[in-house]
């Protein structure tokens, strides 16, 4: 039996569940979330905490993600998701235009225009060199910043680009001269 999958998900005070069929809707203060759960796996709520329940083993594959789904939309309601960015490199920076578009300059001859879809917030830090996606759907949050990230990855020589906070890059070494 999936270990995830039999970990009971702790409904916060001021969080609504409601379950129908294999929807279930999150309401919190932060937002409204649906996620609709896989065939042969339903939930039940029992005494502040919601259960996922297979009906046979032949599920046992969408088990933990079923959970793990319904958990992560607990959690933005309650909390949000937030994933942060970096840019480096000399003159690449992003600005927010409005509220509903990034624009980036990253060292191409035109500068990069990114609508953001509904439902997501970007800071942008004094310098413009640091980002901060956050949301409700943590899969949006995610997706969001990894289109960011490919609108110029980092380069392995000289690790320039947009990469997540923290990410650990390999730099390459460059060629040696010709004799």
């Amino acid at each position: 039996m999936s270990r995830i999958g039999r970990k009971p998900i702790a409904i916060p005070q001021g969080v609504q569940v409601s379950l129908q069929g294999n929807v279930v809707a999150v309401q919190g203060p932060k937002g409204k979330l649906e996620t609709r759960l896989p065939q042969g796996v339903t939930m039940q709520q029992k005494d502040g905490h919601l259960l996922a329940i297979r009906q046979d083993d032949s599920q046992a594959a969408v088990h933990g993600l079923a959970r793990a789904l319904v958990n992560n939309a607990v959690e933005g309601v309650t909390k949000g998701w937030v994933r942060d960015l970096e840019i480096v490199g000399i003159g690449y920076r992003a600005e927010l235009k409005g509220k509903h578009t990034v624009v980036f300059s990253l060292g191409y001859s035109h500068p990069i225009e990114y609508p953001l879809p509904s439902g997501i917030e970007v800071t942008v830090d004094a310098k413009q060199v640091r980002l901060s996606i956050s949301g409700v759907d943590r899969q949006k949050v995610g997706q969001v910043a990894a289109e960011m990230r490919s609108l110029r990855p980092p380069d392995p020589y000289k690790n320039k680009g947009v990469r997540y906070a923290g990410e650990r890059l390999k730099k390459k070494v460059g060629k040696t001269g010709a004799k």
